[in-house]
């Protein structure tokens, strides 16, 4: 078990001795077997569910700090934790357990000429560090997908969820201890000073890649001050677009369901695109004000429904997490694809529709990491996916896109086999 406590200490010395721990541990894992590693899974799963009362306990304390610091409802939906969240959390552990096993796989294989053969094998990062906020899951999601790719992660979750952090972490220990894998392979920031951050982000040699998890705030910081690769989104401005030949119950089905699921989520529906042909504008407008969500609405939209409030220019580029959504009438699908590449975030994109030359086109000219056609954008997640879990969305176009899970950890290496090459 950990003994985390709250200390004034050296940041960059705490971050630098925990680097060298984690890269040791790093080292063992690189060496794990597949069903080493499923091992480690699937005993780190049982521990969590052994441990639920405790995590929960932590988790109410958590709660009540937040409540009492006067955070928003999307942030305390955010923070707690249920039993069918903490049972939802070990099966997403045990999941990627089951999921096929990315190092060393043979990428590909080429025979030169002089008959080197050279193959590209998938390989562990090495240290992962992740930086996080509010979602205590993702305190275990982290470490299993880490764990599952043979790296080694230290984690620097947010000062509101340091209870339920710390009561994750603890369970994720006894089971790497119950499997015999090294401890050091999941380690928390035992303190909540915001130096941390800023030494784990300075952490070059110590930590290999950085995964932010949080809020425009935080994610901007890191990717402005960080001294490693960064894998992270900024903002979650999807979009859903309902084209004129969409199915009317359909497309109140996924616009309510990419909204009001769950708000708070990246992958939740920040805009409502119309097309101006749709025949059903006021009936889905309806339906989507009768889901508890505040609609803000552009001119041609009020003309249908004048109670609604009006967006401003800066609501087109507003990441809400909240049961707030900005809708327009758009002329046609140029228009659309033009809107989302105006104030589009390159996460996730998707239209209602029943032309499928429509269809085609905006999965092919809409760039995001995810584009979809007639599901809800909140199918954006690694589970989802069938990954089991993800360590998050990534909108860039290096290394990784999407949901990152096992694969979007690793990187590769050239292997070379010769029979006494050399170069003239």
């Amino acid at each position: 078990m950990s003994d985390i406590v709250d200390v004034e200490i050296d940041a960059d010395a705490l971050i630098a001795a925990m680097g060298r721990r984690a890269r040791v541990a790093a080292g063992v894992l690189a060496g794990l077997s597949s069903s080493d590693k499923v091992r480690g899974l699937e005993a780190m799963a049982t521990a969590i569910r052994a441990a639920e009362a405790a995590i929960l306990d932590a988790n109410a304390v958590d709660m009540a700090s937040a409540a009492a610091m006067g955070l928003s409802a999307a942030m305390l939906e955010r923070l707690k934790l249920t039993p069918e969240r903490v049972a939802a959390m070990a099966d997403g552990v045990a999941t990627i357990a089951t999921l096929r096993d990315p190092v060393g796989e043979i990428i590909d294989t080429t025979e030169r000429p002089n008959g080197l053969v050279l193959s590209r094998i998938r390989v562990p990062i090495g240290v992962i560090g992740i930086v996080y906020e509010s979602r205590p899951n993702v305190t275990a999601d982290a470490a299993a997908l880490c764990l599952g790719a043979g790296n080694a992660v230290i984690l620097r979750g947010g000062s509101e969820a340091i209870e339920s952090n710390r009561a994750i972490h603890a369970a994720l220990l006894a089971g790497l201890d119950a499997a015999g894998l090294p401890i050091e392979a999941v380690q928390l920031v035992p303190v909540t000073d915001r130096a941390a951050v800023g030494a784990m982000l300075a952490g070059k040699g110590a930590i290999d890649m950085i995964v932010p998890r949080g809020g425009k705030g935080l994610v901007a910081r890191v990717q402005a001050e960080a001294r490693v690769p960064v894998l992270a989104h900024l903002d979650g401005i999807n979009h859903v677009f309902v084209h004129a030949s969409a199915d009317p119950t359909m497309a109140e089905r996924i616009v309510i369901n990419a909204k009001m699921r769950r708000p708070g989520i990246c992958g939740a529906m920040e805009t409502l695109l119309i097309d101006q042909a749709y025949p059903h504008k006021e009936a889905l407008i309806a339906a989507l004000d009768a889901s508890g969500c505040e609609i803000r609405a552009d001119d041609a939209l009020r003309t249908i429904a004048p109670v609604l409030p009006a967006a401003s220019s800066a609501d087109w580029d507003t990441e809400y997490l909240d049961a707030i959504a900005s809708a327009g009438v758009v002329d046609g699908l140029d228009a659309a694809l033009a809107h989302i590449a105006a104030h589009g975030s390159h996460h996730t994109d998707a239209i209602v529709a029943e032309d499928a030359t429509a269809a085609e086109r905006f999965l092919a000219e809409v760039d995001s990491a995810i584009v979809l056609w007639n599901a809800s954008t909140q199918f954006a997640d690694g589970g989802e996916f069938g990954l089991g879990a993800e360590i998050g969305i990534a909108t860039g176009r290096l290394h990784a896109r999407g949901p990152v899970a096992l694969e979007g950890l690793t990187t590769y290496k050239w292997i070379g086999r010769g029979s006494g090459q050399t170069r003239p």
